[in-house]
């Protein structure tokens, strides 16, 4: 079984009533497929990233769905394409990227066994205080005047001739 995600943007002069329609047209397309329609989410109107069609704004819907064959999604997106309100689509295959995910999770839990693992406690850590750092070494500023000697030189000024 194959798992999709089809986001697709619709014109924000749709209707609801016509959002509802493209939703029940891509429904029966899928069942009639043999797959199976697993969710429906819409985020409402969000603003586009780059003008389309003239418009800065469309109404973003996502359908999750099932089906066997890939014969389902390539409908799915034809329909899409011919739909005047349809600003734009996209179609990702999920389960190819879950499978990914799994084994790229695998991998690393395989390289973290092989790890050698710290056996020196760590200090406790308490919430909302700083660990002391060490101070550090008085200097003077690089541009900072040295502090003048205390002594009876200093004390008088130089006298000019």
């Amino acid at each position: 079984m194959r798992t999709y995600e089809e986001l697709f943007i619709v014109n924000t002069s749709a209707t609801e009533e016509e959002q509802e329609a493209i939703v029940e047209t891509l429904r029966g397309v899928i069942t009639s497929g043999g797959g199976t329609l697993d969710k429906v989410e819409k985020w409402g109107v969000r603003k586009l990233a780059y003008r389309v069609n003239r418009q800065m704004e469309g109404i973003y819907i996502l359908l999750e769905f099932s089906t066997q064959t890939a014969e389902t999604a390539k409908e799915v997106e034809r329909r899409l394409r011919v739909t005047d309100l349809v600003i734009k689509f996209i179609t990702v295959r999920m389960d190819e990227r879950m499978r990914r995910v799994e084994k790229r999770k695998k991998r690393r839990e395989k390289r973290a066994a092989r790890k050698p693992q710290i056996t020196a406690p760590l200090a406790p850590v308490t919430p909302g205080v700083r660990p002391e750092m060490p101070a550090a070494p008085e200097m003077p500023m690089p541009a900072a005047p040295l502090p003048l000697e205390a002594g009876p030189a200093s004390a008088e000024p130089a006298a000019e001739n």
